[in-house]
């Protein structure tokens, strides 16, 4: 682009700038295009140095790609992409114009042409083991991919890997935690369709009543770019031609190939001269179709939206959005995004349904969700085209003609006969047990004293049950009718006596769950490797001065199961891992949880009740392996330390005569 005449500029002018310049070989941004003509890095960098730039290097995903002296201006280096921080400390200080060329494919247009047969799709994949995960955000922070999404248990927010967008990137794998195993070989299980052959269960569907387009229909749809929006508005064109009816169809994507939002406009009428705009202006959408409820509620989602004549269809579930890889306790604010629609459309006016959930449990892939929406919005009568001219156009786009009919189906039926399909997903998808979170204090007691139990023994587990019982006494009596305190220690308390030292590690990985999860996932011929950075034998990235994680193959399950095993060692004197800092650490941080939560009950009342329970819940904020665990401690001992002054000194309150 025109960046070649600010760069000539530059040193002209004498000014002391480092460049990084992208080459991802695609034009990424807006779709996956090809650059025009023959550029390639040597290529940039010759036109770098031929403008003066007075120092070049070269950090990529594959640098042995690149042969020492090779086409390459002199003096230019090459590196690997992990030393990108280490190169830019270098190229700031250098005085005057340097370039850092960071070559690396588009992840995103990776997984796309490896759809496509176009591009090498290795056999391997990443996941999590939920168990180690602490919730630290750790891989968000490395990778920034949404593919690393949270999952909810009775432990806290968890991690895993959404497979289906997975990119194949690996930088995930960076995130200093023990949870991230690497799978080889083998191949992804598909996942069965539970809508196949239930069909013939449901009644023939009748034909809804279709709107009118006597004047221009629009439509507004709505979602996450490699989705399918475009395809929606794609076929509802083909549809119209089909019926003779006249089409227009506007894609916004711009970041959409990052997962950013897409928004297509389509207007439909009797005749292609009837349309005299393409865009949708404010308040003209008869039809907002939400594939994403975060983009859906966005301001361009709403300014479409007219009370009283747009009639909203929204998918309810709830995506994660890329503010997550830097914030992991972010909460998706599904209520407040939903009351924002429907209050702009009219509550009678707005339908909500979990189209992602119904949609991969009876057709197998979450990619059918759009289809799926699109079906349901038809059979409410809300699409001006007919579902045979809509089949018809699927058939068209010769692209999984099938799959993509039933999904269409099966958004028919759920708007016919709603409860019947949800009932049909939920025979399709039971809770498993061991997926139920604990909502009594019964209940949370119960599931981590067995926990602890298994964890070292049932002493240790009685140590955690007496703890908390002594702790609901003492709230009874002193604030009679509150419980709050007593549920923040049995859930945190628990998390200081549970911390994942190297036993801990072992046994989860070990005691049967984990690799049940691995068969239910994979099939075929497959092996595991282990990501690790072990403290007694790892070593040191000579930049941050953090532990480096290392791979270890299968053979490391024997490993674990014996050292498994050894758990009872745990805090004796025959533990080799007990004396490390941060082991130390961990048993004390036990200790002054306890002697903070006894200060807590001595001056208990009902004034400072909920400032004790915000104390009693720290530990929460204490998460991670190593120097991510140590950086999360001093955060959340710092908030600690804010709190417990408030605590022991209270404002006094003052009378509403002062």
């Amino acid at each position: 682009h025109s960046g070649l005449l600010a760069i000539r500029a530059c040193v002209a002018a004498n000014v002391n700038i480092t460049y990084k310049i992208l080459y991802n070989d695609a034009v990424a941004m807006t779709g996956g295009q090809p650059m025009d003509g023959p550029l390639d890095v040597p290529m940039v960098a010759h036109q770098l140095h031929a403008e003066g730039v007075k120092r070049i290097t070269v950090v990529s995903d594959e640098p042995d790609k690149y042969p020492t002296g090779g086409a390459f201006p002199p003096d230019t280096s090459v590196h690997h992409r992990d030393e990108l921080d280490r190169v830019q400390r270098e190229f700031r200080e250098i005085p005057g114009v340097t370039a850092i060329i960071y070559d690396q494919t588009c992840a995103a247009e990776k997984r796309r042409r490896r759809k496509r047969g176009l591009y090498p799709d290795p056999p391997k994949r990443v996941v999590i083991n939920e168990a180690v995960c602490e919730g630290c955000g750790d891989c968000g922070v490395q990778s920034n991919c949404l593919s690393v999404i949270p999952v909810e248990t009775e432990f806290g927010r968890k991690r895993a890997i959404d497979q289906s967008s997975c990119n194949k990137d690996f930088s995930c794998v960076k995130g200093f935690c023990p949870s991230f195993v690497t799978v080889h070989g083998g191949k992804l299980r598909k996942r069965k369709a539970a809508g196949k052959g239930a069909g013939d269960a449901f009644a023939a569907l009748p034909e809804p009543a279709l709107p009118s387009t006597s004047e221009p229909y629009g439509i507004l749809i709505t979602g996450v770019g490699g989705t399918g929006v475009v395809t929606i508005g794609a076929l509802l064109g083909m549809a119209a031609h089909l019926e003779g009816k006249g089409c227009s169809a506007l894609d916004m994507t711009g970041l959409a190939q990052k997962g950013g939002a897409v928004f297509t406009h389509v207007r439909l009428a009797e005749r292609p001269e009837d349309i005299h705009a393409v865009r949708l202006a404010a308040g003209g959408a008869r039809l907002l179709l939400g594939c994403d409820m975060v983009v859906a509620a966005s301001f361009d989602g709403l300014a479409k939206i007219q009370q009283g004549k747009t009639a909203a269809v929204i998918n309810s579930y709830e995506a994660t959005t890329g503010e997550f890889t830097r914030k992991p306790d972010l909460e998706f604010p599904g209520r407040r995004l939903r009351d924002l629609i429907a209050d702009a459309a009219g509550r009678e006016h707005t339908d909500f349904i979990d189209g992602t959930h119904i949609a991969t449990t009876l057709c197998g892939d979450s990619i059918a969700t759009n289809l799926f929406m699109l079906g349901y919005a038809y059979q409410k009568g809300l699409v001006p085209v007919s579902a045979a001219a809509i089949e018809q156009a699927i058939e068209l786009n010769a692209t999984a003609v099938d799959a993509n009919k039933q999904a269409f189906t099966w958004g028919r039926r759920a708007a016919h006969d709603r409860a019947a399909v949800e009932r049909l997903v939920a025979q399709a998808n039971p809770e498993p047990e061991s997926h139920h979170i604990a909502t009594t204090l019964e209940e949370i007691v119960g599931k981590r004293v067995a926990f602890l139990t298994d964890y070292q023994d049932a002493a240790y587990a009685a140590r955690y049950k007496s703890f908390v019982e002594r702790v609901r006494d003492a709230e009874t009596e002193r604030t009679a009718g509150r419980s709050g305190l007593t549920e923040a220690v049995a859930r945190y308390y628990y998390k200081l006596l549970a911390y994942k030292d190297e036993y801990e590690v072992a046994r989860l990985f070990t005691d049967g769950a984990f690799l049940k999860t691995i068969d239910a996932q994979f099939e075929g011929d497959y092996r595991l490797e282990f990501n690790l950075a072990p403290p007694l034998i790892a070593e040191r990235d000579p930049d941050t001065g953090h532990l480096k994680k290392k791979s270890f193959g299968p053979w490391m399950l024997r490993a674990f199961r014996t050292l498994a095993k050894l758990r009872h060692l745990r805090g004796t004197r025959l533990d080799i891992f007990g004396y490390s800092a941060e082991r130390k650490l961990e048993r004390q941080l036990i200790l002054d949880y306890e002697r903070v939560i006894d200060e807590l009950l001595a001056g208990l009342d009902h004034s400072n009740h909920d400032l004790a329970v915000q104390i009693a819940q720290i530990p929460e904020q204490i998460r991670g392996y190593g120097h991510v665990k140590q950086a999360h401690l001093e955060k959340a001992k710092q908030r600690e330390a804010e709190l417990l002054a408030a605590f022991r000194s209270p404002t006094p309150q003052r009378d509403a005569a002062e």
